[in-house]
């Protein structure tokens, strides 16, 4: 068994990639977007079997890109889940709105119903779930579905950690609101380094999202503006990466489910550690996510070992960016203890032996 170091989380790259990049350079193209990034769009939408999908040049852009979409302006605010990466109410401040904390599930991290409901205010325009690690809330998507239409508010879907994971009625999350959001950022199951991309089965959302990456052109190359207007857009070498990628999604889809096994079967008799339950029949794991007890002291540990891990997100509401006051006893939980084992898709099964080895021998 080597004794290689092992990264929490490495990009997934090979020669597919290289020589889908060097065939394209070998063409003269602009490089800017055009038919490689079309086809990727494609790609994407059928794969979540979306109606429209748009990339972007990252993650946290597609989200504030959706929240104007969905008409959300300064001071509006919008529900976000405490645990979360911090691009999620960084995209709605990047527009002046106000992003309302509030806990979330115990079981799933994603934001739980119950409090959703006790933070809606007439300021409240729209609630951005979080998909936490490709799962989905257990109240139920249709809860927050219902929810929403009861009290008119819009739901927009951070799915950035949740490709190749579905709802139980067999939509693609992403596709229950009324824009979904993913990131191709360089941990994710694909990656093209950076890039967003949002899914909408809604003609008129797909024609804003279009024009608002675009400068508010018309029309692709013109300068007639029918509308104010960014520059979002993502470029064909993204896109010769992203195809490629996407040829592969489906074995990593499989084989994250088969690594949570290993890891669960491996950690089972561990009562120190807990990992987080995940549903594989319709969701594949983006990071192998746990409790740990001394999880500063395990991490280090580890690492003296040559295994890489990561402390998972802090409460937003706590940190200097934010400085909100709340309790929020869960996200508090998870940031004093969760725990990011090695997460790569290309982790063989003696690495997992490995890493769990040495959790059992740091407990004992």
């Amino acid at each position: 068994m080597s004794d290689d170091f092992i990264m929490q989380m490495r990009p997934w790259f090979g020669k597919e990639e290289k020589q889908a990049v060097c065939s394209y350079m070998d063409e003269d193209g602009f490089i800017t977007e055009f038919k490689r990034t079309e086809i990727f769009e494609k790609m994407i939408a059928n794969y979540t079997g979306a109606k429209h999908c748009i990339v972007v040049n990252n993650g946290t852009i597609s989200l504030t890109l959706a929240a104007i979409a969905s008409g959300i302006q300064a001071n509006d605010e919008v529900i976000v889940p405490n645990y979360t990466m911090i691009a999620t109410p960084n995209s709605i401040k990047l527009l002046g709105a106000k992003p309302i904390f509030v806990d979330v599930e115990a079981e799933t991290l994603c934001l739980d119903i119950e409090l959703v409901k006790q933070a809606i205010t007439n300021k409240t325009k729209a609630i951005m779930l979080v998909t936490a690690n490709g799962r989905y809330p257990k109240s139920g998507i249709e809860a927050f579905e219902n929810l929403c239409k009861d009290k008119g508010l819009i739901l927009i879907e951070d799915a950035a950690q949740s490709l190749g994971s579905f709802y139980k009625d067999g939509r693609h999350i992403g596709n229950a609101g009324m824009v979904g959001s993913f990131s191709f950022s360089a941990p994710k199951i694909i990656s093209t380094g950076q890039g967003g991309a949002l899914i909408t089965n809604d003609d008129g959302v797909m024609a804003k999202l279009r024009r608002l990456k675009d400068f508010g052109r018309s029309s692709g190359g013109n300068d007639i503006h029918d509308s104010i207007g960014y520059n979002f857009k993502f470029t064909e070498l993204q896109a010769c990466i992203g195809i490629e990628q996407m040829k592969k999604l489906q074995y990593r889809v499989e084989r994250k489910k088969e690594i949570y096994q290993a890891y669960a079967s491996n950690l089972e008799n561990i009562k120190q550690i807990n990992l987080f339950d995940h549903d594989i029949e319709y969701t594949a794991p983006w990071f192998f996510d746990c409790i740990a007890e001394k999880r500063d002291e395990l991490s280090i540990f580890l690492k003296q070992n040559n295994i890489g891990t990561r402390p998972m997100y802090p409460p937003i509401n706590n940190q200097l960016a934010y400085s909100v006051p709340g309790s929020h006893p869960v996200s508090n939980f998870v940031g004093n203890n969760g725990l990011w084992l090695p997460s790569s898709s290309q982790l063989e099964n003696s690495d997992i032996t490995r890493v769990c080895g040495l959790i059992k021998d740091f407990y004992n």
